[in-house]
């Protein structure tokens, strides 16, 4: 794979981007009690007393987080801490109902790592993982809902979350962005995350600094609780503009934690930024070090599905699809588990190049026209595959075979040789019937076959067209091609 290693700059600035990405664990229950994490439920009916630190009470860790954050470090390549250890991180804001938060400071479960991302340009580039580490979330402020109060709901206090700390190693906005939702695709293959970020299962706080080439590192601001891949590149943009005017004018950046106003496409100030002395971390006295087996990560290990990049290269190598097409297929586990039945449906490995034309294109632009999911698709991968396969033995064109899914997409659960079969769009191979219907259409049009002898290639396929529109799209384009050149003479 090529390496992206080009500096870029802008106005004589480099762009340093480190991201933090918050992704809510595939849990029915909390990190450290048993109280629900349903989403959408009424205000403050999902906190227990564990949730909000009541006297008396213990918090005992889900052993799931624990499975799912090994699942995610094995999938990066990282190192796992086989005894991390739980911190409280003390702070103090309304929808932080304990004044503090358990989390992990100086072992956490996941160590280095890293993930390749593709760019726009075919080039990829590897992006470090400083850490991942366990800890839960806090409730929520709701300011919009009580005139000159605000609500609080801890419905999502004790929420398990999985923080995914990058290196600095990103150094334009196309990276930032492709970084997250490379990481996103990450978290749903493996399982361990819905990822949804309309209901905050997924988020990032983008650090970013500027700097003159080859000096140190900028002062840096964080983005924070930025919850769309639109946002994330406005935010980013917005700030490296607001940060370059500064600097260009001989200012001074402040480290500070600033906040996304997408109405006013501006960033503003919302404290200064901590530094970790300043949450005074200390080991959590009520949880024991997290312990973990060799078995259990060679279990997590063995029970790990193919990942996204082993599978890209096996589309490539298998199936013949380019590495745009393998990107595209694999954004998604179910979407590349789709394309590998297609596949299979229409004949085999010969057919993956026509299997991925017909998954990205067609296929694909009928489940956004119908605002669908993949997995509410009304034509099933064995359906399509069906289909192609008989482009394939040349029963139907591809042109006839849109009419066949048309109709599929319509159509209760049919078959495209169903479909076939009722509609009557076989396609014609029969040279003698289209011999006939081509004797006919030169009959009728000397002019354009003296203009296509005369040297017009446009004239031929105007007289391909007459053919193709008296068979009613049903002559074999190849037999009509080659016999018509036969004919003319």
């Amino acid at each position: 794979m090529a390496e992206a290693q080009k500096l870029k700059l802008i106005d004589g600035w480099e762009v340093v981007i480190g991201i933090e990405i918050h992704t809510q664990l595939a849990t029915n229950s909390k990190i450290f009690s048993g109280s629900s994490t349903e989403f959408g439920q009424d205000p403050n009916t999902q906190a227990s007393l564990v949730d909000l630190a009541m006297p008396g009470v213990l918090p005992v860790l889900n052993e799931k987080v624990v499975d799912l954050a090994i699942r995610f470090g094995l999938g990066i390549d990282a190192y796992i801490d086989q005894a991390s250890v739980f911190a409280r991180k003390n702070y103090f804001y309304p929808d932080s109902p304990k004044g503090y938060q358990i989390s992990q400071m100086d072992n956490p479960i996941v160590g280095l790592g890293h993930i390749d991302i593709q760019l726009e340009d075919g080039t990829t580039k590897r992006i470090g993982v400083t850490r991942a580490h366990l800890e839960e979330d806090a409730g929520k402020s709701i300011h919009d809902q009580f005139e000159g109060m605000s609500g609080i709901d801890l419905n999502r206090a004790g929420t398990p979350l999985l923080e995914i700390v990058s290196e600095p190693d990103m150094r334009s906005v196309e990276e930032a962005v492709a970084y997250i939702k490379s990481i996103h695709t990450l978290v749903r293959w493996l399982g361990i995350s819905d990822g949804n970020m309309a209901e905050g299962s997924f988020r990032a706080d983008c650090n970013v600094s500027l700097r003159r080439p080859g000096q140190p590192f900028g002062t840096r601001c964080e983005l924070k609780n930025l919850n769309s891949f639109r946002f994330i590149e406005q935010a980013i943009n917005v700030e490296i503009e607001r940060q370059m005017e500064i600097l260009e004018y001989g200012g001074s950046i402040d480290q500070e934690t600033r906040l996304f106003d997408p109405n006013k496409m501006e960033t503003r100030s919302m404290r200064s930024k901590e530094e970790a002395n300043d949450y005074r971390y200390f080991p959590d006295p009520d949880l024991l070090p997290v312990i973990i087996a060799d078995e259990q990560i060679e279990a997590a290990r063995a029970a790990l599905p193919e990942l996204p990049a082993a599978r890209r290269a096996r589309f490539i190598a298998d199936f013949g699809v380019t590495e745009y097409d393998a990107h595209v297929l694999t954004l998604s586990r179910e979407m590349a588990d789709f394309f590998e039945a297609v596949v299979a449906a229409a004949g085999g490995a010969k057919q993956g190049k026509v299997s991925a034309n017909w998954v990205m294109g067609e296929f694909s632009g009928a489940l956004n026209k119908a605002g669908l999911d993949l997995a509410d698709s009304p034509v099933s991968a064995e359906q399509l595959g069906g289909m192609i396969a008989r482009i394939v033995d040349n029963t139907i064109s591809g042109k006839i075979a849109k009419q066949v899914f048309g109709f599929m997409w319509e159509s209760e659960g049919k078959s495209a040789d169903d479909i076939i079969a009722e509609k009557g769009l076989k396609q014609e191979t029969d040279t003698g019937a289209i011999e006939a219907i081509i004797k006919e259409v030169l009959a009728a049009n000397e002019k354009m076959v003296e203009e296509y002898k005369s040297g017009k290639e446009k004239a031929f396929n105007g007289l391909v067209g007459q053919v193709m529109k008296a068979s009613k799209g049903k002559a074999n384009p190849a037999q009509v091609n080659e016999l018509m050149k036969k004919l003319i003479g």
